[in-house]
């Protein structure tokens, strides 16, 4: 599969997806960060179904608490995967890849919590803001590696390219991909550019070079 992992800003509605979605008609998927889609869910099935797509990451129920949930949508536009943040992880088989999500800070707080862990093929890491220091950025990266090579799982994390922890003046914009080996296939900081990812050649190429 190809997997198109995207650091947009921060935004009302979902214009860089939809661009982003545009511009790489050659991605399967589409990786993107914690409650990015906001409410705007309906709105992702739509551009799923009309462009074929497989959509990952995660929205937000701004009546809920917590408000960050895990999604998938799948490429006929239906919500296959909907979890709140901080339960249990639930996966979702995509195409034969059995997925599940790891959602921001439960990375560091609770890792993968699921009896059922077996032949994991792919974890998403959907990162809401950018790390608030560098000590933070190694400690998050270090854990995603560990979690790798614990279940054999290739895992890809992303952060928004914007924003920041409760007020911190530091944002470090965040993305990564570790194989099932826990080997790096690319570690990022400051580099907000999109980035495709064959998982059956492990490849990774910028999809603009400038």
């Amino acid at each position: 599969m190809k997997f198109l992992i995207i650091q947009p800003k921060l935004e009302k509605h979902i214009v860089q997806l939809e661009q982003e979605i545009r511009e790489n008609p050659g991605a399967d998927a589409v990786i993107f960060p914690e409650g990015y889609l906001n409410e705007n869910v309906e709105q992702a099935c739509i551009l799923a179904k009309d462009h074929n797509k497989i959509l990952i990451g995660g929205h937000r129920r701004f009546n809920d608490s917590p408000k960050d949930r895990a999604i998938i949508i799948d490429r006929s536009g239906n919500v296959i995967l909907d979890r709140v943040k901080y339960s249990d992880t639930v996966f979702q088989t995509v195409e034969g890849l059995k997925t599940g999500h790891i959602i921001c800070d439960e990375l560091v707080k609770q890792g993968i919590r699921s009896e059922d862990t077996s032949g994991i093929g792919l974890v998403v890491h959907a990162i809401g803001v950018g790390m608030f220091s560098e000590e933070q950025f190694g400690e998050w990266i270090n854990e995603a590696r560990k979690i790798a090579a614990a279940h054999k799982t290739m895992i890809i994390g992303t952060s928004h390219a914007d924003g920041s922890y409760r007020g911190s003046e530091v944002s470090i914009p965040i993305t990564y991909c570790f194989d099932e080996n826990g080997d790096t296939l690319f570690v990022s900081k400051n580099d907000t550019r999109t980035r495709m990812l064959d998982t059956q050649t492990k490849t990774v190429s910028f999809t603009k070079t400038v």
